[in-house]
């Protein structure tokens, strides 16, 4: 069983419960886990669900941080489901430990996965 359906009952999840998480592609094929939240410290929002995608597609790195609002829970898989592919993830703008003071960084990344950023 995921950890996300813990309490499959309840709108709110502890952080803990989603961490672990099977996050599936738009072919229901497992690609990867939830390693992660980064939660903005003002408005509190999830901000990214940083993904451990261990030795998926031979990509150079084990995580990669995921705009929250590319995902949605999807309880017929007990996961949730992205329709990231794997061409965004090889392109996805590169990440360092900067890029999280880096509003422009942060705005090319919810742009080239076509989701809705959380500041908005």
């Amino acid at each position: 069983m995921a950890r996300a359906t813990a309490h499959p009952d309840h709108r709110l999840i502890s952080s803990e419960d989603v961490q672990g998480t099977v996050v599936y592609g738009a072919d229901n094929k497992n690609i990867g886990e939830v390693d992660h939240l980064l939660i903005d410290k003002l408005s509190g929002r999830v901000a990214y669900a940083v993904m451990s995608f261990g030795g998926f597609l031979g990509l150079a790195h084990s995580h990669y941080p995921i705009p929250w609002s590319a995902l949605r829970y999807d309880p017929t898989l007990d996961g949730y489901r992205t329709g990231i592919t794997e061409a965004q993830l090889r392109d996805a703008p590169d990440f360092s430990d900067d890029a999280w003071s880096d509003r422009s960084w942060e705005s090319q990344t919810h742009q080239h996965y076509g989701a809705s950023t959380y500041w908005d």
